[in-house]
């Protein structure tokens, strides 16, 4: 039966929707995956969540780098899988598509901008889908719906054939619904081997973002984590204060997507949904200047977390601040939800970290995901903890 017949989740786009049949044999043989509509597939176009962006862009010609990956390994695609518009917010809900469901908490977001991928592995349509995260759109997703997901370290997957929302930032993750299948997506993508972990340490910091609910919440799950791999010591990740880190991520992506897409969006004049329209009016407000000024202070923020993550660290901090937002929150709620999750998700993105979301508390009936990271280029040793921790 076609995906498109059992996704009762709105999951998968009508839009540009493309099956296709793996190689016969490989890692990946006899799994299917869902593809986030950002990710090129050779002959079909590519729709980024937005109608004008789909009428005028023409079919790829190639595969993205990801796709023959996954097709080589044996895994068959079953579709493409919704984004918010230009893979740009946490929640999920696309005002030109509709919002996939959240089957483990119903009536809220499932999250985004990989929505459609998150949304597909917690309904159990395919073993496993992949998505992007630039800010957080495979974490967030990932908490919320109650499934393993992975942010690699930047530049560790190629994003040839991917759209771009902004390039210094921008990585290719992925989801399943459970550790031995993240890792095994992570063999292929990756390629490398995991190094045995050294200390463990608690982002104090980042939890004091968390709710106390979801604080309160995350302690069984914490505790089951450190039995595995040891106490952790509690660390403060920013001198400065999250906030202040928040800041420089977003003026560095505000300005990285207006040079994307300056000219696309200057000349075709797209119709964004009403929150999309407002962020698009935001980033195009950020100045050289403020580029200038916060430049520096990333690469500093990035050496001193290089710094704190030596000799295979650990850390372990919440994925989100709490449990998924309800649909259709005002607008000024999302916001405020949005920018106290980005405190601590723009950690690892500053840093260029890896990180792993884990779906181990729940509150109020919804999952809630508690994360791990780790330096640059220890993608495989967070996928081999995660796979220890049961």
């Amino acid at each position: 039966m076609n995906i498109l017949d059992r996704d009762t989740l709105g999951a998968f786009c009508r839009h540009t929707h493309v099956e296709m049949a793996g190689a016969a044999e490989g890692a990946l043989a006899r799994l299917t995956f869902g593809l986030k509509d950002i990710f090129d597939v050779a002959g079909h176009k590519t729709g980024f969540g937005n109608p004008d962006w789909l009428r005028t862009h023409d079919a790829a010609k190639v595969h993205s780098v990801v796709a023959k990956k996954l097709l080589d390994a044996g895994a068959t695609l079953a579709g493409k899988t919704h984004t918010e518009e230009m893979a740009f917010s946490l929640t999920g809900e696309n005002a030109h598509y509709g919002t996939p469901k959240n089957v483990a908490a119903p009536g809220r977001v499932p999250g985004g901008s990989s929505s459609g991928s998150a949304a597909a592995v917690a309904g159990k349509l395919v073993d496993f889908a992949i998505g992007s995260d630039t800010g957080g759109s495979v974490r967030a997703p990932a908490s919320f719906c109650g499934i393993y997901g992975i942010r690699p370290t930047h530049g560790r997957v190629s994003l040839e054939g991917v759209c771009p929302l902004a390039p210094g930032f921008d990585t290719c993750g992925w989801f399943a619904r459970d550790a031995g299948l993240l890792a095994r997506v992570g063999d292929v993508l990756l390629g490398g081997k995991a190094n045995a972990h050294g200390r463990v340490l608690l982002a104090q910091d980042a939890y004091a973002l968390a709710t106390p609910e979801a604080q309160q919440a995350l302690q069984p799950a914490l505790e089951r984590v450190t039995r595995v791999i040891g106490k952790a010591e509690a660390v403060t990740v920013s001198a400065e204060g999250l906030n202040e880190w928040f800041e420089v991520f977003r003026v560095l992506q505000f300005a990285e997507i207006w040079d994307t897409h300056r000219e696309w969006v200057t000349r075709v004049k797209p119709h964004f949904g009403v929150a999309i329209g407002k962020r698009f009016e935001a980033v195009a407000k950020v100045s050289a200047a403020e580029v200038a000024h916060m430049t520096p202070q990333r690469e500093a923020i990035a050496d001193r977390l290089d710094k704190l993550l030596a000799n295979n660290a650990i850390l372990l901090l919440p994925s989100v601040p709490d449990i998924a937002p309800p649909l259709n929150c005002p607008h000024d709620q999302t916001t405020a939800f949005r920018e106290r999750a980005m405190g601590m998700l723009c950690i690892s993105g500053i840093g260029r970290l890896p990180q792993v979301s884990l779906p181990l508390a729940t509150l109020n009936g919804c999952p809630l995901g508690l994360s791990i990271a780790a330096a640059r280029g220890n993608d495989e040793m967070l996928l081999d903890v995660a796979r220890r921790i049961v």
